[in-house]
């Protein structure tokens, strides 16, 4: 699992395992750039299982930060383009609409959840409640995913880097 883990920061130029680095994937893996930052917490939560709920608690943290830095994102976009009015009152937008910031529980949706986040700040709904209903879902998802992840046994992980050829 080490080996693993070494070889993961490495690829990213990360630093050896720790908070920041829990904190730095979260954050980049909620932008739209693709990267999970759910394999490094968990390898995280493996080795240092006593640090359980605040390595989720800081991936959540980064995780929320870098969707609420979409949020942003879709706001300037929309302040910047004001003049570029497109077609309005999509089917799309209506649904977002109506729903208003509780559509932001799906945040944590691979694919989905950054373009939510977008439209989230583009539709100008106001960032606290977006802040809140983006932290729920969030932390539900580490939760939840972490949790599965501890339900395979470790032959499995290292079976999975032998296969990678980490091993």
């Amino acid at each position: 699992m080490d080996q693993i883990l070494a070889h993961f920061f490495d690829f990213f130029g990360m630093p050896s395992i720790g908070m920041p680095a829990v904190f730095i994937s979260a954050f980049i893996s909620a932008t739209l750039i693709p990267i999970g930052s759910e394999p490094l917490l968990f390898t995280y939560i493996t080795i240092n299982p006593h640090f359980y709920w605040i390595a989720i608690f800081v991936a959540t943290a980064g995780n929320t930060l870098g969707g609420m830095f979409d949020w942003w994102l879709g706001l300037l976009s929309r302040n910047s383009f004001e003049s570029l009015k497109g077609p309005t009152n999509g089917r799309v937008q209506r649904w977002l609409e109506a729903r208003g910031p509780k559509m932001l529980l799906l945040s944590w949706l691979p694919g989905l959840g950054d373009p939510l986040c977008l439209a989230a700040g583009w539709l100008r709904l106001a960032w606290m409640p977006c802040l809140i209903y983006m932290t729920i879902g969030k932390f539900l998802r580490y939760v939840t995913i972490t949790w599965l992840l501890t339900l395979l046994p470790m032959s499995f992980w290292h079976e999975l880097g032998r296969w990678v050829g980490i091993n």
